[in-house]
């Protein structure tokens, strides 16, 4: 048996041995005293949008699905299980809601009305499920009125679904009028399916508004806060920039439905619930539950980006409904409201608290700017209508801050006549920072590394805010976030850090998705109610970010840039803070590829660092089962000199990191 076990090793050296004796072998300089240009802080981050229940059901960790009754089916979410809802003469009670009129922005309330306090109950069944964690606390808080006194408590459980009690708390309604009330359940159980049961003692009748719960296990533990784990995993990629909250979300599949950021600041409970746009968007994967409370709202954007350290980059309408839908478009003498949002958002951000706006934030908690840099006008908006409300929004918004920089688009594809007249429009007005979107095929993100070799280095610079590969077609609920599909965002990412010079942001997209939940794939990042993981592409774009470094390097073979000979990709930096040489190599070969990389003009320390991720065949993806069955290994290197010798196996990322003496 161990002779066998020898045997198998000597076997596997040899066939290894044989395959790198075999395979190519590349020899790359790098000039490390050459700057080409500064790698910009902003030149990694991410792009979030509220599709896939990124929002309520994700991210923002509410655990209540409309929890103030506003949904479009006033009780969607809520379950009468002991009741004959369709009949006022049942046995044990029944819920209605109550609409109030004047209440613009929160007209729904829900009055309960029981009649045997031992069988009726109303529940919550969450965001498919709520995700509950063994001895963890939830803070529970809700609104309620007793006018006659009758209900003398309000007992709040936890029930899996054999309606096993899962924790348990209550509430007495000492008030006849409107009070908020609050409590906290402790978890008996792990479990991803729980439900909120409400029951009462006592008969009579008591009205329910805003209930609310929340893990008190939060991110930076802030009451009513986000989830932990997603956060965690967008903290540890260093992203430069946040942008927000989309996408096709700015534009609405109407005007009346855009994003309208206003409408998402100040208290809570005034925020008025809207259907999301995804709700039905496609047929493949319709989720008629699924709606904004806007909880995570522009406040909440503006303070994740600070902690994430990211500059923030908020859209804007620009009075352009999604032209994939109905293209509806504000008049032009009626654009003047669209306009002051940009400019009102700018001193909500970045005005004192004197300014109206301003007073708004430090009322809510941020009396400190939050030094707001950019602002983006339109989605992926294209033609002559966009570029003439373009003209509209960067004429007021230079005129009174000159010095925010403005994102404007070249519509949704890479190419074609839209393409081609939005950036011929966008150059001749000098337009800052232009946004392009890929979604495209694993080949072409491999075909297309050079994109931007040739770009004017003096007109607009480039955002490459939406790109993702897609392993069938776009819009395919069969795409998945395959290794293939990762190493090839690697690849074109290594042209995009080479035009370092005209590329100054870029992010994958759609950032999230929930397991069950979800519209569009493939995402960076998956969720359920209780676990999150980060796909292979999370980790391309994790590695290139956190070594994104200050300085681009030239690298080269034969003199000229490596982009595809021999299916060998790469890039380098050099990080001035951390006194390192960076360089990122991917092999997109089905062969393992020895690459030699002179480094000159430089005296390196004897160790470095070496990050490889890979997986050998390209159909692999991470999974809850395996969250990091794709993800990188480090090591320690050696060199000597100052030519390092790798190994590249088939279809992998490295990554290697040198000491500057």
């Amino acid at each position: 048996m161990k002779l066998h076990f020898i045997t198998k090793i000597i076997f596997c050296s040899l066939l290894l041995n044989g395959i790198y004796s075999n395979a190519q072998k590349t020899t790359l300089e790098v000039n490390v005293a050459n700057t080409i240009t500064k790698i910009q802080p902003t030149m990694y981050g991410v792009f979030f949008e509220d599709i896939n229940f990124a929002a309520d059901g994700g991210l923002y960790a509410e655990l209540v699905k409309n929890r103030s009754f506003e949904f479009d089916n006033p009780l969607m979410g809520w379950i009468q299980p002991n009741s004959d809802v369709h009949s006022l003469n049942n046995n044990s009670g029944i819920a209605t809601t109550i609409n109030v009129k004047e209440n613009k922005t929160n007209p729904n309330f829900c009055r309960v009305t029981i009649k045997n306090d031992k069988g009726y109950e109303i529940i919550n069944e969450g965001f498919r499920g709520m995700g509950i964690k063994k001895e963890a606390k939830y803070n529970l808080s809700l609104k309620a009125a007793n006018p006659n006194g009758t209900i003398k408590k309000i007992i709040v459980q936890f029930i899996d679904k054999d309606k096993k009690v899962l924790g348990e708390t209550s509430l007495v309604p000492s008030a006849k009028d409107w009070q908020t009330y609050t409590a906290q359940l402790t978890a008996t159980a792990t479990e991803a399916k729980a439900q909120l049961k409400i029951s009462f003692e006592g008969t009579g009748t008591i009205d329910l508004d805003m209930i609310s719960l929340f893990p008190q296990d939060t991110w930076k533990n802030r009451k009513n806060g986000l989830r932990k784990d997603i956060v965690q995993l967008l903290y540890d990629m260093k992203p430069g920039f946040v942008r927000f909250p989309g996408g096709c979300i700015v534009e609405g599949r109407t005007l009346a439905g855009r994003y309208q950021w206003k409408k998402t600041v100040g208290d809570i409970e005034n925020r008025e619930t809207q259907i999301n746009r995804w709700n039905v968007e496609f047929k493949h994967k319709q989720t008629p539950d699924y709606f904004q409370s806007f909880g995570l709202g522009f406040f909440e954007y503006f303070q994740l980006s600070e902690d994430l350290g990211a500059s923030a980059l908020p859209i804007l309408s620009c009075g352009m409904a999604c032209q994939f839908n109905t293209g509806e478009l504000v008049p032009m003498e009626d654009l003047d409201p669209y306009v002051q949002d940009a400019i009102d958002l700018i001193e909500f951000a970045n005005g004192s608290v004197d300014t109206p706006w301003g007073k708004v934030r430090a009322d809510m908690g941020h009396p400190k700017p939050f030094n707001l840099k950019y602002i983006g006008v339109g989605n992926e908006q294209w033609g002559p209508d966009y570029i003439e409300r373009y003209k509209v929004f960067a004429k007021a918004i230079k005129s009174k801050y000159p010095a925010i920089t403005i994102v404007s688009g070249s519509g949704p594809s890479p190419d074609g006549d839209f393409f081609d007249y939005g950036w011929k429009e966008l150059k001749e007005l000098n337009a800052e920072i232009v946004d392009e979107h890929y979604y495209k095929s694993p080949k072409w993100f491999r075909d297309n590394v050079t994109r931007y070799d040739n770009y004017d280095r003096k007109g607009p610079k480039i955002f490459a805010g939406e790109y993702a590969a897609q392993s069938v077609a776009t819009v395919s609920p069969n795409n998945r976030n395959n290794w293939e599909c990762a190493f090839s965002e690697a690849a074109f990412i290594t042209g995009l850090e080479r035009n370092a010079e005209v590329v100054h942001l870029t992010s994958y997209a759609p950032l999230m998705a929930h397991e069950e939940a979800w519209q569009w794939s493939p995402d960076m990042i998956w969720f359920n109610n209780l676990e999150s993981f980060g796909s292979a592409n999370y980790y391309v774009q994790k590695l290139f970010s956190t070594n994104k470094g200050t300085d681009l390097l030239a690298i080269t073979k034969d003199g000229k840039p490596l982009i595809g000979q021999n299916d060998l990709f790469a890039s380098a930096v050099k990080d001035s803070n951390t006194k390192e040489v960076i360089v990122k190599l991917v092999n997109t070969s089905a062969t393992g590829q020895e690459v030699a990389v002179d480094l000159k003009s430089v005296k390196l320390q004897g160790k470095g660092t070496l990050i490889t991720l890979t997986s050998g065949d390209v159909n692999d993806e991470n999974s809850f089962a395996q969250p990091k069955k794709i993800s990188p290994t480090e090591q320690e290197y050696k060199i000597k000199g100052n030519k390092a010798i790798l190994n590249l196996t088939a279809y992998s990322v490295t990554v290697l990191k040198l000491k500057i003496k």
